[in-house]
């Protein structure tokens, strides 16, 4: 008999050591408490950049923030460079994703080589979707831009990529639909 209970405790032993350990949350909760990623950008020029994406883009600017140059540093961001952040929104905001925009007239940063989307690691590019390209494109054209490639481009079904640059060069895509 001691031999056994002996056996099923060696059993038991090695079917336990064999059971994955993965971390278990306290409760049944999703990893993330929202659905949306917002998105830093630093400009060169905070108001060139705000109307840009405002008039030109067509995103709605909500209340922002600003950050102490002393806290920067203490979260690891800024060498004790203190933060204005301009933050923008699709349509009225509600669950959605921000762009948080921001300058530093005291410490500007390099420009990265925007060339073409591989020409530097990191962020390339941001993507809107937009119910009405041909409204997109005619803001852009009223503001300067130019459109980059062959775009406006039919991708497929009704919609198409529009492509173009921000102030600071950074590539923004457009894509939806055109009255046709």
């Amino acid at each position: 008999m001691d031999s056994l209970f002996h056996f099923r405790g060696v059993v038991f032993a090695v079917a336990l050591s064999l059971v994955p350990v993965f971390p278990v949350q306290a409760e049944d909760k999703p990893v993330f408490s929202k659905v949306t990623v917002d998105l830093g950008i630093v400009v060169s020029d905070l108001n060139k950049a705000a109307k840009f994406y405002t008039e030109v883009i067509g995103l709605t600017e909500v209340k922002g923030f600003s950050v102490s140059g002393e806290r920067t540093a203490e979260f690891g961001l800024a060498d004790n460079q203190p933060i204005t952040v301009r933050r923008f929104v699709l349509n009225d905001g509600k669950n959605g994703s921000s762009l948080k925009i921001m300058a530093f007239p005291d410490a500007p940063g390099r420009k990265t080589d925007q060339k073409f989307i591989h020409s530097s690691l990191g962020f390339s590019y941001l993507t809107i979707f937009v119910n009405d390209m041909d409204a997109a494109v005619e803001r852009a054209k009223k503001a300067g831009v130019k459109m980059l490639g062959k775009t406006p481009s039919k991708l497929g079904g009704s919609n198409y990529l529009t492509v173009y640059r921000d102030p600071d060069g950074n590539f923004i895509e457009l894509i939806g639909p055109m009255k046709e």
